[in-house]
């Protein structure tokens, strides 16, 4: 019990890598986190899964060929099921999850930057309604 205890807590700081929350990935990229250490996926599986839309909170239903010796192993069944959707084995780029977190970190700071600058610009433009009163306050 303890030894399980012991293993989500360090799957857990190692899916949250921060405290803070603004460092931390989009909830949906944390659960494919946790479902590429729990289930060993590669990069490009769990690209592929997410290309095909599946949930990574149901891979465990689907990774049970053990009990169920009639079911193919997860990773076959993914590179099967993508095949059959694309017409090809495997994706032409593989982005892994952490990059493709850090590219839409920067393109919302790029965002955000732009909004600020457009705003200043804005306000340099016309001054606000609130430098325009009267010192009464009418």
């Amino acid at each position: 019990m303890a030894a399980q205890q012991m293993y989500k807590r360090v799957l857990r700081n190692e899916v949250m890598g921060s405290k803070r929350p603004d460092l931390r990935p989009d909830p949906k990229l944390q659960a494919w986190i946790v479902a590429r250490k729990r289930h060993h996926l590669s990069h490009a599986h769990v690209q592929m899964g997410r290309e095909l839309g599946m949930n990574p909170a149901k891979l465990g239903g689907l990774d049970n060929h053990r009990q169920e010796p009639w079911k193919q192993p997860l990773l076959e069944f993914i590179e099967q099921v993508y095949e059959k959707r694309f017409g090809r084995a495997w994706p032409e780029v593989v982005i892994t999850l952490e990059e493709r977190a850090r590219t839409v970190a920067a393109k919302e700071a790029a965002r955000k930057a732009d909004k600020k600058a457009r705003r200043a610009a804005r306000e340099a433009v016309a001054p606000s309604t609130a430098s325009l009163k009267d010192p009464d306050g009418q």
